[in-house]
């Protein structure tokens, strides 16, 4: 009772704000690629506006309304919470960034509700927290509402390379602009390419790795460069970065210089040195089939010498529902099917992962399991 009485003050206090200052807001949601999307809308637009974006996580009914308002959260401090309730907003940005996560029906709506957003930009549609939803036509419905909620007098923003996302653009009057590797996108990249270093010892505070893209707009295009930043999918989150920015007016060579210092939040695919000069790709924070075989292939690009291995380890996917063998199963045949040279499983389904690897021709010797992490740690530092 108590915690809903602070989320239903929180959420006035927002609004309020909102109602009173006007920002501009910006809103991102996806199955994936939400949280690198974010950051890199709010690096092109702080080269002209004063912007305010989310802190971590801060993506549901707590933290929206605490990262419109430029609060932390209290945690499980009661006076906290009144403390933060009875205070002043921290500033009064030009532009607001927000990312809409959806765990369960109607997450979405309430949350536009809430900012009204003048931008709305959604990533991908995948398989993601199943379990709440009764199917993957539910999930998009979902989705699909930050689209229908966007002001039809501004700009809606779609991942050209999701047919998912892409069939959305019917769902708003607004202006919609598509990017992604697709022909079909207006903001295209092409000519991606991950060059890594030739030696094969890694330590901290050296570059690991320089991804370069082309991207062709309408009138203009450029070349771009993100150090240590890996994947494919980073692109696709700096070409959404380049739609809003373009959006705001931000000329194309001020958005190339901002992207520079675009940077992997902690674990989602962040490089990071580990012992015995081996480089460690974090892609922790969540485990989905979309994001996980995006990883597996980024780990694919790299090309080890002196015998070194690129080695998987692989754990639960949860919140899957139906289909969570089915995309268990087809985690483990892609990772047959890219090569890598051990797969380490960690967890009950994700045995499954191992099992269809080895149906995919993978050698049984290079899958081994485990129950727990430490366990796979162990192995690992030996």
């Amino acid at each position: 009772m108590i915690k809903t009485f602070i989320q239903n003050q929180l959420f006035k206090k927002a609004r309020r704000y909102i109602l009173k200052y006007n920002p501009r807001v910006v809103a991102i949601t996806g199955s994936v690629g939400k949280t690198s999307t974010r950051e890199a809308i709010a690096l092109v637009l702080k080269s002209r506006f004063k912007v305010r974006t989310a802190k971590e996580n801060y993506n549901n009914e707590f933290g929206v309304p605490l990262t419109i308002l430029g609060k932390e959260s209290p945690g499980r401090s009661w006076i906290g919470w009144i403390r933060l309730l009875c205070s002043h907003p921290s500033s009064n940005p030009e532009i607001i960034v927000l990312e809409f996560g959806a765990d369960h029906p109607g997450d979405i709506a309430k949350l536009c509700m809430l900012v009204s957003p003048q931008v709305g930009v959604l990533t991908a549609i995948s398989p993601v927290h199943l379990e709440n939803y009764a199917s993957i036509e539910s999930l998009i419905e979902e989705k699909s509402t930050l689209i229908r909620m966007t002001s039809p007098s501004g700009l809606v923003v779609l991942n050209a390379d999701d047919a998912r996302v892409l069939e959305q653009k019917e769902n708003t009057s607004a202006r919609v602009e598509t990017y992604g590797f697709s022909k079909q996108a207006l903001i295209r990249g092409s000519a991606y390419t991950l060059k890594t270093r030739l030696d094969d010892s890694f330590e901290p505070g050296e570059n690991f790795s320089e991804l370069s893209f082309h991207a062709h707009l309408l009138k203009d295009e450029a070349n771009i460069v993100l150090p240590n930043v890996l994947g494919r999918q980073q692109v696709s989150a700096a070409l959404a970065a380049l739609c809003v920015g373009s959006y705001f007016g931000i000329p194309l060579d001020e958005m190339v210089t901002s992207l520079r210092n675009y940077k992997l939040q902690n674990g989602r695919l962040r490089p990071l040195a580990g012992i015995k000069g081996t480089l460690i790709l974090d892609d922790t924070y969540n485990a989905a089939p979309a994001s996980m075989i995006a990883a597996l292939e980024v780990l694919r690009d790299f090309e080890p010498l002196n015998n070194n291995r690129r080695i998987a380890v692989l754990g639960n996917m949860a919140e899957l529902g139906a289909v969570s063998s089915e995309e268990h199963r087809h985690v483990g045949l892609r990772v047959a099917e890219l090569g890598i040279d051990l797969l380490v499983c960690v967890g009950e389904k994700a045995q499954e992962i191992g099992q269809a690897a080895k149906e995919g021709m993978m050698e049984e010797e290079r899958i081994l399991y485990f129950s727990e992490i430490s366990e796979a740690g162990h192995y690992l530092d030996h």
